[in-house]
C-alpha cells in the first residue's frame, strides 16, 4: 500500500467512480452549507466572542478558493513542475498565514522556519524510501496535510508563547536579575504555554477510532480500500502530524527564545 493511493482519494472522480460517497453533491448540500455558515456567524456575533465577521470571511474565502484549486488542479497534477509549483504556493500562504497569527510585525517571515523544519524531512524521508511517488496527484495532498499540520502547531506556539512573555514579563525580568541569560528566561516563562498547541494532535491521536474517524481513513474506505489498508494510512497521517508539529513548536520556541519572532510592541525585538 503506498501513499500514492491516498492522494487518489482527493478527486471526487475518483469517489464516484468507486461508488462510494460521503455526502450527496446537490443543489441541498449547498443550502445546508450556507446555513450553517450563517448560523455559526450568528452565533460568534450573539456570542461576543469577536470573530463573527472572521467567520464569514473564512468560509467565503473557502469558497472562492476551494473552486480555483478544482478548476485547476486537474492539470496541475499531470506535471511534477507544476505540482511542485504547487506545493510552493501552500508553503508560502502557510507562512504567511502562520506568520501574521504570531506576529504582526515584519518577523513573521520567520514563520517559514517551522514549518519548513517540520515538513521538509517527512516529504524527503517519503520521496527518498519509495513511499511517496514522485507524482503530483500524490505529493500535493500529502504535502497539503503537513503543511497544515504545521501550520496550526507554529500560529498557536507562537501566539501562546507571545502571550505568555507579555503576560509575564515581570518573572522574566526576575530571572534576568537571577543570572539567566535572556533565551534561557524567555524558554522557561513560554515553553510550558507553548507545548500546549500540541495537545489537539495528541487528543487526535489518541482517540482515533474511538471518538473521530479521520477524512483520510474514511475517504480510503469509500474508494474501496480495506480497513487494514485504510488504518495503515490514517496511522501514518497522525504519526506525520505529531513528528511535524513537534519540530515546529521547538523551532517557535528557539525563534521566540532569541528574541527573533516578538509581539509587535514588544520592546525587546531584534
Amino acid at each position: 500500500m503506498r501513499l500514492a493511493d491516498l492522494a487518489d482519494l482527493t478527486l471526487p472522480a475518483d469517489l464516484a467512480a468507486s461508488g462510494g460517497q460521503l455526502l450527496p453533491v446537490t443543489p441541498l448540500l449547498g443550502v445546508v452549507t450556507a446555513v450553517l455558515l450563517l448560523a455559526a456567524v450568528a452565533v460568534a456575533g450573539r456570542g461576543l466572542l469577536g470573530h463573527g465577521h472572521a467567520v464569514l470571511r473564512a468560509g467565503l474565502r473557502a469558497v472562492v478558493q476551494l473552486a480555483a484549486v478544482a478548476a485547476v488542479i486537474t492539470w496541475v497534477v499531470g506535471s511534477l513542475w507544476w505540482s511542485a509549483l504547487f506545493v510552493v504556493l501552500m508553503f508560502s500562504v502557510a507562512v504567511r498565514t502562520a506568520g501574521r497569527r504570531m506576529t504582526p510585525g515584519p518577523a513573521w517571515v520567520w514563520a517559514a522556519a517551522p514549518i519548513g523544519a517540520g515538513v521538509l524531512p517527512v516529504l524527503a524521508l517519503l520521496l527518498g524510501v519509495g513511499l511517496l511517488p514522485a507524482e503530483g496527484l500524490s505529493v500535493i495532498p500529502v504535502a497539503g496535510i503537513l503543511i497544515g499540520g504545521a501550520l496550526s502547531a507554529t500560529s498557536l506556539a507562537g501566539r501562546r508563547a507571545l502571550d505568555e512573555l507579555r503576560l509575564r514579563r515581570g518573572e522574566v525580568e526576575a530571572a534576568l536579575a537571577l543570572g539567566f541569560e535572556e533565551r534561557e528566561a524567555r524558554l522557561e516563562i513560554c515553553r510550558t504555554a507553548a507545548a500546549t498547541s500540541l495537545v489537539p494532535a495528541l487528543d487526535q491521536t489518541r482517540t482515533v477510532g474511538l471518538v473521530t474517524l479521520p477524512g483520510a481513513f474514511v475517504g480510503m474506505l469509500l474508494g474501496g480500500a480495506s480497513p487494514v489498508q485504510a488504518g495503515a494510512v490514517q496511522l501514518f497521517v497522525l504519526i506525520g502530524l505529531l513528528a511535524v508539529e513537534s519540530v515546529a513548536i521547538v523551532v517557535v520556541l528557539e525563534l521566540v527564545g532569541r528574541g527573533l519572532v516578538v509581539a509587535e510592541q514588544d520592546g525587546s525585538a531584534r
